[in-house]
């Protein structure tokens, strides 16, 4: 089974359980699972995906962290 890096539209639909993207959004932000709106469509990173049902701190980067640099 090949993957893409990110979610199908089918995929994002079950994950939060609805079929509109207003909805999903919202679902999304409420978990605080990094996603971004691209019109008509969702984009959720299927590694930010598998971090939340892990547990695990999911967290996007904007770039490196140049205050954890010595």
């Amino acid at each position: 089974m090949n993957q893409g890096e990110f979610l199908s539209a089918d995929e994002v639909r079950e994950l939060t359980g609805y079929k509109h993207v207003k909805e999903q959004d919202e679902w999304l932000s409420t978990r605080a699972i990094p996603h971004r709106r691209d019109g008509k469509r969702v984009i959720v990173s299927r590694v930010h995906a598998r971090a939340w049902l892990e547990g695990r701190p999911v967290v996007s980067s904007n770039g490196p962290n140049w205050n954890a640099v010595a």
